[in-house]
């Protein structure tokens, strides 16, 4: 695999790897970055093109190994992208697993003992990960998502294929992604964050532990509850692109009924658009 510089046009990159699409947005890149280079974008936005390259090109290649480009990055520049990876997780990333999951249990039988567990299991790997968050720099080792990965294969190899596929699929592509982000940021633990961290007297490693730590918590999911036999009814006329007036129409209720059963979908799935439906 060819080495990324600033020369490499972005734009180019990102179609090739969409997994770089989140990692480039914790640096403050967003989409529409026209024909512009890595280093025509490091100097509109006035990043260290070193780091990015480094996070870029470790994220990509297994085998790249930065330790000659360690001096040019500051402590705190490195926890400030951490603290945006970890961001990340707790407010986008894992959320959007939660969402599809809701989903898929909501429309294929919120009743069903399976999916129950394939819930438990996803909660369980979310305290997991707060607790390896919340233990910071002072845990050594890297972050074991088997509960990740064993919910994978259960929607591969054991759930009926009765249930809603579109709706699983999403859930796999989701896991997925989250399990290859993941791997990535562990390399960058071992090949970044930990070797500047030794060069630190105890004092200063503590105020970046602190610093790089963010606010929210994800421990708390809110209410979860079942969706009721009308609101699946109207789910499933929804996924398939019945408008409101024709749902009410179908189900002989008032078009307000509709509506009124759609805002309780939205809230208790947290999928808010008829793509993610």
């Amino acid at each position: 695999m060819s080495v990324l510089t600033i020369h490499s046009v972005l734009a180019e990159v990102l179609a090739e790897h969409n997994e770089l699409i989140p990692v480039v947005n914790r640096f403050g890149i967003r989409l529409g970055v026209g024909d512009k280079t890595i280093g025509d974008l490091c100097r509109e936005y006035r990043l260290n093109p070193d780091f990015i390259l480094t996070v870029l090109n470790v994220y990509l290649d297994d085998n790249y190994y930065p330790e000659k480009d360690l001096p040019l990055f500051d402590a705190e520049l490195i926890a400030a992208y951490f603290k945006q990876t970890i961001t990340n997780y707790i407010r986008d990333l894992v959320p959007n697993i939660e969402k599809h999951l809701n989903a898929f249990i909501a429309i294929s039988g919120p009743g069903n003992k399976e999916l129950l567990l394939l819930h438990e299991l996803f909660v369980q790997f979310k305290k997991e990960l707060t607790g390896h968050i919340e233990n910071g720099l002072s845990e050594e080792g890297n972050f074991r998502n088997e509960l990740l990965h064993d919910l994978k294969n259960i929607l591969i190899k054991h759930i009926s294929s009765e249930n809603n596929q579109n709706l699983c699929y999403a859930v796999i592509f989701s896991v997925s992604s989250l399990e290859k982000d993941l791997a990535a940021h562990d390399r960058l633990c071992d090949r970044i964050l930990r070797p500047k961290l030794k060069e630190l007297d105890s004092a200063r490693k503590q105020f970046l532990e602190n610093s790089f730590l963010p606010e929210p918590s994800i421990h708390h999911t809110g209410n979860q509850k079942d969706l009721t036999k009308r609101e699946i009814e109207i789910l499933k006329l929804i996924i398939q692109g019945l408008l409101n007036k024709e749902i009410a129409e179908k189900l002989n209720i008032s078009l307000n009924t509709v509506l009124t059963h759609r805002k309780k979908i939205i809230r208790k799935t947290g999928v808010k658009t008829v793509s993610g439906l």
